[in-house]
């Protein structure tokens, strides 16, 4: 059955899903304040501001898919809170009810603490430690408790083409690693993402709550090595873990066993092989 989808929020990730879903024959409409202006895609680009509920009063009828991924235009509490509570609000009482059968919002890992090192999964009680973190948490749990049919993808730190800004910090020295205790990292490759994403838009099924990960956490100093070790840059250099991003391992076996398989699971390989390109 193909299917009307609608990305609100359409950047690198959201461009991603839009050829996965065209590719299978869905039809996409894509809402951005500021829309592209290439139409070869095949994207029905909408112009609106999630932020301002007169913007949304045209959307298109029958949209049976809803993804949620916006990004705030401002990384601090007020505007999280009016992108991802205010705007997610606004948009579903925009949309037609009766036609809408799925919405899938994109959260975060953030919404989880620290662990010391230990594993984590959608069984883990979340404690986010940062505004975005509990902002995302709140508008999980609001989405939850709607009525239309709802799932919540939490992806660990993407990485892919356009993405390698820790590759070019390693490469000028700005990187501290630390390297007397693990201190873990948990990746997924964009395609991979979207992937994830496209796959649970069409599960009949699904369950509520999913991890996006990959199959492998890293100590963060093996990782930053083997990328220095890639890129052709000295080692970083010992310091502190990065701030407010708690050590610990994520977990996919739950979308793994939906019957999502990454094409990057480590993503040590995954970087070799955009550094090759």
């Amino acid at each position: 059955m193909t299917e009307r989808v609608l990305l609100a929020g359409c950047g690198d990730l959201g461009l991603r899903v839009a050829r996965q879903l065209l590719d299978r024959g869905d039809l996409v409409w894509a809402l951005r304040r500021t829309p592209r202006t290439d139409e070869a895609l095949g994207i029905h680009w909408l112009r609106a501001d999630l932020c301002q509920p007169e913007s949304l009063r045209d959307m298109p009828l029958g949209i049976t898919r809803l993804v949620y991924l916006p990004a705030p235009d401002q990384r601090d509490e007020s505007a999280y809170r009016a992108t991802f509570i205010d705007g997610l609000r606004h948009l579903l009482q925009a949309l037609d009810a009766q036609a809408l059968r799925r919405v899938l919002l994109v959260s975060s890992t953030a919404v989880y603490g620290a662990h010391g090192g230990e594993w984590v999964d959608e069984t883990t009680a979340p404690a986010p430690p940062g505004f975005n973190g509990k902002t995302l948490l709140e508008a999980e749990r609001w989405l939850a408790a709607q009525s239309v049919p709802s799932v919540t993808l939490r992806l660990a730190g993407l990485y892919g083409p356009g993405r390698l800004q820790l590759v070019e910090r390693l490469r000028t020295g700005r990187v501290r690693v630390p390297r007397g205790h693990p201190h873990w990292a948990n990746r997924i490759h964009v395609d991979d993402a979207a992937a994830a994403i496209t796959h649970l838009l069409a599960l009949p099924a699904p369950q509520s709550l999913y991890l996006g990960v990959d199959d492998t956490p890293l100590p963060l100093d093996v990782l930053y090595d083997e990328l220095a070790r890639l890129a052709g840059a000295p080692l970083p250099a010992e310091g502190p873990a990065p701030a407010g991003i708690g050590s610990k391992r994520l977990g996919n076996a739950r979308l793994r066993a939906s019957g999502w398989v990454p094409q990057w699971p480590d993503s040590r390989a995954g970087y070799a092989a955009l550094l090759d390109n």
